[in-house]
């Protein structure tokens, strides 16, 4: 039959490593490169692409273009 069975014998490193990640929040301490990758990934990066996206909102259309048409609107 299938499933486990008692002869199954676990890898300790594996169990360590799973009971790490799952307690992972406990572990955590703040320190500058965690700051800076936090910022980077939270802030930044989406700024930018806001930034990016607000600027060009409504510039370009793809529907209903032909081939030589240009596809910035303004």
């Amino acid at each position: 039959m299938a499933g486990p069975s008692k002869s199954l014998v676990l890898d300790p490193a594996l169990q360590k490593y799973y009971e790490l990640n799952a307690n992972r929040y406990k572990y955590f301490r703040w320190t500058p490169r965690n700051a800076w990758l936090t910022l980077l990934y939270a802030g930044i990066i989406p700024g930018i692409i806001g930034y990016v996206a607000i600027k060009t909102e409504g510039k370009y259309e793809f529907r209903g273009k032909r081939r030589g048409d240009t596809l910035a609107e303004y």
